[in-house]
């Protein structure tokens, strides 16, 4: 069943579609009067909606049944990425949408080609919005991930100073062999959970090309714990995917 999130206030029993969720569910779902449909509002609770009267400029919907789940990763995860070229910010978000991610910051690393600056970056973060709410509908999630874009990795370090645990993907660390951290750090972290209060783990991904030894010294300095992901060096774009699914691994799976 096709999953949305609106802003209306579902404790109603019956309520108008917003124009967009209108058009989406007229044009391409071709629906029609007795049309179900799952809707999200702003409190994350998840109602199954039927459609009760459709006409050329609106539709109204009443809520059916109430669902009571719980999709979400039981730990907050941020991803924080240097920027990269082409596409790659839009299938980082993308794809870490259907995995779990609840944050997406971008940052301009020593080594990223593509650099956004204060007047690109709204526009860029427009778009990725677009495609985040778009996973995320698709993905039965109950959030829609937050995106923001932080000038520098100092500044990036500094979005996530509350987070529970802070670990960088760092290549020269794979290639040195090192494959315990990031498991030590999934299994503390399973150790400490609670069902009243979620930890934060924020995940640093570099470029291509990877953190430069001056960003190596300065999570040290930070005390970011740099790990490898196992003895492969992966893409840009694969390694945020890969923290993520062992994460999902380690908390999730029996």
């Amino acid at each position: 069943m096709q999953r949305y999130f609106i802003n209306n206030d579902l404790h109603t029993e019956e309520f108008e579609l917003p124009e967009e969720l209108y058009h989406h569910v007229m044009t391409v779902m071709r629906a029609k009067v007795h049309t179900k449909f799952e809707v999200v509002g702003p409190d994350q609770q998840v109602k199954v909606v039927e459609l009760t009267q459709v006409t050329p400029n609106a539709a109204r919907a009443r809520v059916i049944k109430d669902l009571k789940q719980n999709v979400e990763l039981p730990l907050n995860v941020t991803i924080l990425c240097g920027i990269s070229k082409a596409d790659k910010a839009e299938k980082i978000v993308q794809k870490g949408t259907e995995m779990g991610a609840s944050k997406f910051i971008f940052f301009n690393s020593e080594r990223s080609v593509a650099r956004w600056d204060e007047k690109k970056a709204p526009k860029k973060l427009s778009r990725l919005q677009k495609i985040a709410r778009g996973a995320a509908e698709q993905a039965h999630r109950q959030i829609i991930p937050e995106l923001n874009f932080c000038p520098s990795l100092s500044q990036a370090l500094a979005q996530t100073s509350n987070a529970s645990y802070r670990l960088a993907a760092y290549e020269e660390s794979a290639k040195a062999g090192e494959k315990s951290k990031l498991a030590q750090l999934l299994q503390e972290a399973k150790k400490h959970m609670t069902a009243d209060k979620k930890q934060e783990i924020a995940g640093f991904f570099g470029p291509e090309g990877g953190f430069s030894p001056e960003e190596s010294d300065l999570f040290g300095q930070q005390e970011v714990l740099q790990v490898g992901l196992g003895p492969r060096i992966m893409r840009a774009e694969t390694a945020p995917l890969y923290l993520l699914a062992a994460i999902s691994f380690s908390l999730e799976l029996e």
